[in-house]
């Protein structure tokens, strides 16, 4: 029979959360935002889907991305075969001298017809094919777009991959909108929508311990803000 140990003297302090061994930390971050879309001029399209380069504002978000994470312990960085990541990661893998390895699976979900801007302008024109998208909460109610089940595995597969290579360490994912809402549903057993919308250079962060996922942050945005100890005149 085992012994229960004596409490301390001063009592039993609340538990801090310790990452499990061998778990991962990711530090998941939406890339800067885009180049806006003109229906005239549909963007630039890499294995069929839109690749817009980082709009100004995107790329001093990138800046403030950098200067929250320099200090971090980041082992890794990791972008997707789509600019706008590779773009936004830049300034952070100057400053800590490491090269970005490309995981192409964690690339936008591929939005069929509404691929090269057209999505922005159907969600703007409250399109009844995006509203059914939204109540079905389903990517795929898009002529032509990824299927579900697809995208769900794809997802899945690529942060079991960089998890699976980086044991014990930290790295810095940065992907698109809709990989982040998966890849948190995925940890929370969440409806599919539930973390859709994580603002551009937004930071979310997910502790991968096997098949245990753990959410411990979504969507922080404080670096982008005046009084981070940034240039005042930086855009929020």
């Amino acid at each position: 029979m085992t012994s229960t140990p004596p409490a301390p003297a001063d009592g039993v302090r609340q538990l801090r959360f310790v990452p499990p061994p061998g778990s991962t930390s990711i530090l998941i971050i939406r890339h800067g935002e885009s180049a806006p879309a003109r229906p005239e001029e549909p963007f630039e399209l890499v294995d069929g889907q839109g690749d817009p380069e980082l709009a100004p504002d995107g790329r001093q978000q990138a800046e403030r991305v950098a200067e929250r994470l320099m200090s971090e312990p980041i082992d890794a960085i990791y972008v997707t075969n789509l600019r706008r990541t590779a773009e936004t990661a830049a300034p952070l893998a100057e400053r800590l001298g490491l090269r970005p390895i490309v995981e192409a699976d964690l690339r936008e979900v591929h939005l069929g017809e509404w691929e090269g801007g057209l999505f922005r302008v159907r969600m703007l024109e409250n399109n009844e094919i995006a509203q059914r998208m939204l109540l079905e909460e389903r990517w795929d109610v898009i002529p032509g777009a990824e299927a579900a089940e697809a995208f769900v595995a794809r997802v899945r597969g690529a942060v079991r991959r960089i998890a699976g290579r980086h044991p014990d360490q930290t790295v810095a994912v940065f992907t698109h909108g809709g990989v982040i809402g998966q890849a948190l549903a995925a940890a929370t057993g969440s409806r599919p929508f539930a973390f859709s919308g994580a603002d551009n250079a937004s930071i979310s962060h997910l502790v991968v311990a096997g098949d245990r996922w753990i959410l411990r942050a979504f969507n922080d945005t404080a670096h982008l803000h005046d009084g981070f100890g940034l240039a005042a005149e930086a855009p929020t």
